[in-house]
């Protein structure tokens, strides 16, 4: 992205000459923590109306990146402008509210003198409704802030950023402890928001639903790519691809210069130096292996015939009650997600799994042969004062996977951690001590994995190689996760608490379960209008009415599926242009949505016809 200075003037308009305003300028920034160049001489820029998504493997120096930009820290080095008057909203990971305040005061702190003011705002109102803070069982704005969950915090810090108008937003992962629910909301609002936005995310169905650029940070630069997340794979895999062709024929003269040195040893001795020095530099320039995480299976423990049976479980917390006699058997291999909002009791449920929690009545069986690996949100398992190295040995120094041992050391390297061994695990970044965490689980050779938010700190390219892993996994898996892409990757069922206490079935995964708590709240806010509302017979009239209009939703849909199906196989055949592959995908989104439209459309009114 061109460097450009800010113009004088509204940071929100797009000035005299139709093009948009830039509002934050990177000139040749660098940025070093410690004896690690994050930033090397970066030069980029934010325009009116953008919506850029930032990616990049943890610690490669996002979080650095949106913190010099909006100038909480300073540049080493290089210059750093604003727009005048620019209004900046920054939601960091840390998410601070202000101690012993009440939902009220951390949200409408600033900006409204009186009560009217925001509640006569459609704007305002509809953040605070969409973030449950207004009309929601369990939440208000008079809850006070202490004792509120990882989830209910988010979602007050985001509505105190997101009900005021900023030229600027600036979001650090702000999906993290946000349900399911949640994250389509904030997709659907950030849409529709004016203003730059700016996000640090690694959940990729988000990048996509919201950005139209994408920053790479990594190795000290910023790389800018058109488009969403499903853009910035169809590049950089065009980019492996050109690079691979060069790689192959430096292979080739690399073989070359090295079968010319091996040409017995008498002649060996006898060749120039210079002959000598130029195949070892080309030995020296060969790039180190890509940098992925190569997980390998390390459920090694047959497992029976049973794995957890719970009958009839009651859990109760004070007076609230999260199971009411819950029912569910979990199989060898079965491979499950587990959604509902936060609080629902999902995190409660993996605790009775592995006996952290034990219920007022009912039966958790386990089975006999289970060795379960628990990943939970937080990360007090791992040992701050020890090196990395030392962490990892601590589980185990050797490991047989398949007919191969890999040591502690051979492992940190396929994590990642090639050059990190030796680093204290206090100063290790959030993803990396994720990471880490994960690393020591999967050590212990467990053959049930159950799996708190794992995604939670975790880049792109870390949660695809996990994905890849996971699908040729042979043991059970439990997975509670917000995360959609990795949901419908790397579990084949979904099931939810919906707030009856008892798991519901979605054969229709996460979409069914965003569907039924769209039903759960229109049903409620009618039978706030009166309950024989829904119940009065329609006129016959109506009713012709109705069913042609039926009839016409049912043509339309026929329609949009024979569009998507072409629009799928044109893709296929495009794969290799990237402007012909965008056009394409902008199409198909959009054929989706009026599908989804369409379908919602002809649900309600089938449903209100006799």
């Amino acid at each position: 992205m061109s460097p450009a200075r800010p113009n004088p003037g509204n940071p929100g308009s797009s000035g005299n000459s139709g093009n948009p305003v830039n509002l934050v300028n990177l000139e040749a920034v660098t940025r070093a923590h410690g004896s690690t160049v994050l930033l090397r001489q970066v030069s980029a820029g934010v325009s009116a109306g953008e919506r850029i998504g930032v990616v990049g493997r943890n610690g490669s120096g996002k979080t650095t990146l949106l913190e010099v930009l909006t100038r909480r820290q300073p540049a080493d080095s290089g210059r750093v402008t604003h727009a005048s008057g620019l209004r900046i909203g920054m939601l960091d990971q840390a998410g601070d509210l202000p101690a012993g305040s009440t939902v009220r005061e951390a949200v409408l702190r600033a900006g409204f003198a009186a009560e009217h003011e925001w509640a006569g705002d459609a704007a305002v109102r509809a953040v605070l409704a969409g973030l449950g803070l207004v009309d929601s069982g369990d939440l208000g704005l008079d809850t006070p802030l202490a004792g509120l969950s990882g989830g209910e915090r988010r979602r007050v810090g985001l509505a105190g950023q997101l009900v005021h108008d900023t030229d600027l937003l600036v979001l650090d992962e702000p999906t993290n402890h946000l349900d399911v629910e949640g994250v389509a909301w904030l997709a659907g609002h950030l849409r529709t928001r004016r203003g730059a936005l700016l996000v640090v995310t690694h959940d990729r169905w988000f990048l996509d639903e919201v950005c139209q650029t994408t920053w790479e940070v990594g190795d000290g630069r910023v790389r800018a790519f058109d488009g969403g997340y499903a853009a910035y794979v169809l590049a950089r895999a065009e980019r492996a691809r050109q690079a691979a062709g060069v790689e192959a024929r430096r292979q080739n003269l690399l073989r070359k210069e090295l079968a010319w040195l091996r040409r017995g040893p008498p002649a060996r001795t006898s060749k120039p130096k210079f002959r000598i020095a130029a195949a070892q530099a080309l030995i020296a320039d060969e790039p180190p292996a890509r940098d992925t995480v190569s997980l390998q299976s390390f459920a090694t423990h047959r497992l029976g015939r049973s794995v957890y049976d719970l009958e009839e479980v009651t859990l109760r917390f004070g007076d609230r009650v999260l199971f009411d006699r819950l029912t569910w058997r979990l199989g060898p291999g079965d491979r499950t997600a587990l959604v509902g909002v936060n609080g629902s009791g999902k995190t409660s449920l993996l605790r009775l799994l592995v006996s952290e929690l034990v219920p007022q009545a009912g039966q958790v069986r386990v089975g006999r042969t289970v060795r379960a690996g628990y990943l939970s949100q937080q990360v007090v398992e791992l040992p701050g004062h020890l090196r990395v190295l030392d962490a990892v040995e601590e589980v185990g120094r050797v490991i047989r996977v398949g007919r191969a041992e890999l040591s502690a050391t051979q492992l940190l390297e396929r994590f990642g951690f090639a050059t990190r061994g030796h680093t204290p695990v206090a100063d290790l970044s959030g993803g990396e001590r994720r990471r880490l965490q994960l690393l020591r689980l999967l050590m212990g050779e467990p053959n049930v994995l159950l799996l708190d938010e794992p995604t939670n700190d975790l880049d792109t390219d870390t949660l695809t190689a996990l994905e890849d892993v996971l699908d040729g996994w042979p043991g059970t898996l439990v997975v509670v996760s917000h995360d959609r892409y990795f949901v419908e990757r790397a579990c084949d069922t979904v099931v939810a608490l919906l707030g009856d206490g008892r798991l519901s079935e979605l054969p229709g995964g996460v979409e069914e379960y965003l569907a039924r708590r769209r039903a759960d709240r229109a049903d409620r806010a009618g039978r706030g209008a009166g309950p024989d509302r829904a119940d009065r017979p329609r006129p016959a009239r109506d009713q012709r009415v109705a069913r042609r209009e039926l009839a016409r939703l049912e043509r339309r849909l026929a329609v949009l599926e024979r569009r998507e199906a072409e629009l799928q196989q044109a893709l296929a055949a495009h794969a290799t242009d990237y402007q012909r592959v965008s056009e394409l995908d902008a199409e198909l989104r959009a054929t989706a949505s009026e599908r989804e439209g369409v379908e919602n459309s002809w649900l309600d009114l089938s449903d209100n016809l006799p």
